[in-house]
């Protein structure tokens, strides 16, 4: 095993640069997540450090090693794709034996890797059987079967969920946490899902147009999300975003709500903000007031869209409300659950 860093790494296709100095280290043994929308560069950062794509500058170091100029099986790496890859004429166990053949190991060595592999993965009962003859998981679990068999310096994992329906992909998770647990390896997983994200992995790196916008906890990205960005991207539902200006140390909108907030910052009035708040974080009965425009029912709770002043809202309340479309619904923000933000820098400025 060993850690990864990734230092002012750089990446372009001609004139255009989609990766922007990135610096970024992975302990050993630690699993981190790299997220964001379509288009950010995560898949782009996984396989530089794969070798499958050249980097225009920086350094990758795998353990104490520069592993720029090493090719993919150089590097000791295994890779977990979004499509399985799973070669279909041959049984589950040559599948996971294959890559070990190729590179000469011993057949006893082979065997006890694969059995011990399949043994981890619940797999000892499909060790005969052919792709065509799996579902979903049980292809997506060979896939990481074959990756674990290698006994890798790091586990790179490429979005491997996205074609596992709902609940698949719940028990899925639990399932690669589970083996990262049990493996210990050094482990990247890119998602656009920031669920799966913050489900997954100890630490999560948000990307935005080959810029790390934030790293930290799960939890830390949720309850203190440093830009604007962040914040509608972490959380599901996404958090609720009213334009204001700062009045009277208050914030308020153009169609006249006010959000007190906390900040360590002395706001000068007119200064153009934005106030966020998570569906989760309003209390209902309050100064807020509007008409419920929809109704989502999930049973143990219920998403409410309330206009506000002409802004649609969304607010999770309790199942055991009994609200129609059509009601009034009053709700308020609590001061330290409002977070504010540079309308133009996007940076927060509230203290929460």
């Amino acid at each position: 095993m060993a850690g990864l860093e990734l230092r002012n790494i750089a990446k372009s296709y001609g004139s255009v640069s989609v990766i922007e100095g990135i610096n970024l280290s992975v302990e050993d043994g630690e699993f981190v997540a790299l997220v964001g929308p379509s288009g950010c560069g995560k898949s782009t950062i996984l396989r530089m450090v794969a070798g499958l794509e050249d980097i225009t500058g920086g350094d990758i170091l795998i353990g104490d090693n520069v592993v720029n100029e090493l090719t993919p099986r150089e590097r000791n790496i295994a890779m977990v794709f979004q499509s399985y890859a799973l070669y279909p004429h041959m049984s589950v166990y040559k599948n996971m034996a294959f890559n070990l053949e190729l590179s000469g190991k011993p057949k006893d060595e082979i065997d006890r890797r694969v059995r011990e592999a399949a043994r981890m993965l619940e797999l000892e009962p499909l060790l005969d059987r052919k792709p065509n003859q799996l579902s979903g998981g049980q292809r997506q679990r060979v896939a990481m079967g074959r990756a674990v068999v290698r006994d890798p310096a790091v586990f790179l994992f490429d979005e491997p969920l996205s074609n596992l329906d709902a609940k698949l992909r719940v028990q899925m998770r639990s399932e690669i946490k589970t083996l990262h647990r049990k493996v210990g390896v050094t482990s990247i997983y890119v998602t656009h899902d920031q669920v799966e994200a913050m489900t997954l992995a100890d630490r999560v790196v948000v990307l935005n147009h080959g810029v790390i916008q934030q790293e930290g906890s799960p939890m830390e990205l949720y309850r203190r999300p440093a830009n604007l960005f962040v914040a509608g991207f972490i959380g599901s539902p996404a958090m609720n975003f009213f334009d204001a200006v700062i009045e009277g140390g208050t914030a308020r909108t153009a169609n006249g709500l006010t959000f007190p907030f906390v900040s360590d910052q002395q706001l000068v009035d007119g200064h153009k903000v934005v106030v966020g708040i998570r569906p989760e974080h309003f209390l209902t009965g309050g100064a807020l007031a509007g008409e419920v425009t929809f109704v989502e029912p999930t049973g143990g709770q219920t998403f409410v869209t309330l206009d506000l002043a002409g802004h649609q809202t969304m607010v999770l309340v309790s199942s055991e409300q009994d609200i129609d479309t059509g009601a009034s619904l009053s709700v308020s923000a609590p001061i330290e659950r409002t977070y504010i933000f540079d309308a133009e820098a996007g940076n927060r400025l509230s203290r929460n």
